[in-house]
């Protein structure tokens, strides 16, 4: 049925339901592991007795109240238990339930289960079912302001699942700004504000704008991948998609390597940077192969033959004779 659990927190006055009188219709399904199984999980008597009655009830198929309280114990000892997931919707659809209150039970268990996929998987089509977003980002930024949870894969997916589906773009530029402001290291919240910008549209003053906010943080901690993923990001915006298509952008970058800065993320833009224009400058050609040369031996040794084959390529693509038409 699904994977054990150590957790049980069903209250230590919990009776078995094979002494509930109100479930002696009910004959529990014990699990089948075959004759021989490889490896015998030591289910402990709680959670061996839940889901045997768990698999009862999904085998007759019954969709009633009792069934739903079931499936609530059973997700309490294995919230990423996907069938039991799966058939609590059934049921709750089959009783045309209050959804408002599945979302309250749903606030609890992703308190304690954030990083949980089935927990947000069923969230989300709970509020598809509503129809009504009225809640989901005030939910996922509370999952996301725990600690240890700021970059939660799924909660930012369930985020921008709700945004894009519900046009709720309006105040989201405001809660990003405020999660780099605490941590400008936060990649998730620079994805973030590239996904409604994209969505809002990327004009010539946007573009400049970001430059300018981009550059201001780099200025602050100059090893940041995030804010330099960032800036090529905003820079393959601008109508050419060329990374010098802001002059500056480039004298920002060549001030910074002047100035003795050597972060990685810097000399990847600048080898970038130049090879866009080597063909017509031997000169930036010679720029990239010292570049690549000093990223493969001092900045960047873990990946050294990458380093190494975009210096031989740019090599080979400069050797090669030009054709005209």
């Amino acid at each position: 049925m699904g994977d054990s659990s150590d957790e049980e927190n069903l209250g230590t006055d919990w009776l078995p339901y094979s002494e509930r009188e109100d479930w002696a219709d009910v004959t529990p399904l014990p699990q089948d592991d075959g004759p021989n199984p490889v490896v015998s999980i030591a289910y402990s008597p709680k959670f061996r007795e839940v889901f045997d009655y768990m698999r009862a009830i999904i085998a007759k198929g019954e969709k009633s109240e009792r069934a739903l309280k079931l499936t609530t114990e059973a997700l309490n000892l294995n919230p990423a238990n996907y069938t039991v997931w799966q058939y609590r919707r059934d049921i709750l659809r089959e009783l045309d339930a209050d959804l408002q209150d599945e979302l309250d039970y749903l606030d609890d268990v992703i308190r304690q289960n954030a990083k949980n996929y089935q927990v947000w998987h069923h969230r989300r089509v709970i509020v598809q079912m509503m129809n009504c977003a009225q809640w989901e980002l005030e939910l996922t930024q509370n999952a996301l302001d725990n600690d240890g949870n700021a970059k939660n894969y799924h909660a930012w997916q369930h985020r921008q699942w709700a945004i894009r589906t519900f046009n709720l773009y309006d105040d989201e530029l405001e809660f990003v700004n405020r999660l780099i402001s605490e941590d400008q290291r936060n990649n998730s919240a620079w994805n973030q504000r590239f996904f409604v910008l994209k969505h809002l549209g990327f004009t010539p003053e946007v573009i400049e704008r970001e430059l300018l906010y981009t550059m201001n943080h780099i200025r602050v901690i100059k090893n940041n991948e995030s804010a330099w993923n960032y800036l090529v990001g905003v820079l393959r915006q601008s109508p050419s998609g060329k990374l010098n298509s802001s002059p500056e952008v480039v004298q920002f970058s060549e001030g910074l390597y002047t100035a003795g800065n050597r972060s990685p993320y810097l000399l990847a833009y600048l080898i970038d940077l130049y090879q866009e224009q080597a063909n017509e400058n031997n000169q930036l050609a010679q720029k990239v192969y010292t570049l690549c040369e000093d990223m493969a031996s001092k900045h960047d040794v873990i990946r050294r033959k990458y380093w190494s084959y975009v210096a031989e390529h740019l090599k080979t693509q400069l050797s090669k004779p030009s054709t005209t038409e």
